[in-house]
């Protein structure tokens, strides 16, 4: 039997000085085996294998601790630990890329851009729809203007266009939902 499965049942046992006796005796494998495992990983990462090996001690005995059959469980356990760490930083990663950091705001605090009544409201939703069948860039430019109360230059950033693009798609759009609403309003 190795020193690090007779360690493992020291822990098991419950004797307190085992844990730091089985960190300082598989400190330097543990840091082998990071150090294999980034070196796999695409440049850049930011992770080294020193932090790589307390965060997988931290995982493997933050919450108490399993019992460990062997030397062999350890390890094995280390190394899916090792690895789920890593993947979970690389999807945090492809979050962040994907616009992850963006604030989420509860529905409740959101407020439309208009007092309008909440009819109405839907009546431009519904009017909307079928402006989107036509012509989605326009229907963008009249939720933006609408319902989140955007001007004219803050909408042009944000779709990408010329801002006199904007001011000449609103005039339609607007006189577009007038007529639109109208029609249904008079039903």
């Amino acid at each position: 039997m190795s020193d690090v499965t007779l360690l493992l049942q020291s822990m098991e046992r419950g004797e307190k000085d085992a844990p730091e006796e089985l960190f300082t005796l598989v400190y330097d494998e543990l840091r082998k085996l990071a150090t294999l495992r980034m070196a796999r990983e695409a440049a850049g990462n930011t992770l080294q294998a020193t932090a790589l090996v307390h965060e997988v001690w931290l995982r493997l005995f933050g919450s108490g601790q399993p019992p460990w059959r062997s030397r062999a469980h350890f390890f094995g356990a280390a190394a899916e630990a090792m690895r789920r760490i890593l993947i979970e930083r690389a999807r945090a990663k492809r979050r962040l890329r994907r616009g992850g950091a963006r604030e989420r705001v509860p529905l409740e605090n959101v407020t439309l851009a208009t007092d309008d009544d909440s009819e109405t409201v839907l009546a431009v939703h519904e009017a909307l729809d079928r402006l989107a069948a036509q012509d989605e860039l326009k229907s963008q430019i009249v939720k933006l203007r609408y319902f989140v109360g955007m001007t004219h230059d803050e909408i042009a950033t944000t779709l990408g266009i010329a801002e006199p693009t904007v001011r000449r798609h609103w005039a339609f759009a607007r006189s577009w939902l007038y007529a639109e609403l109208k029609r249904e309003l008079n039903r």
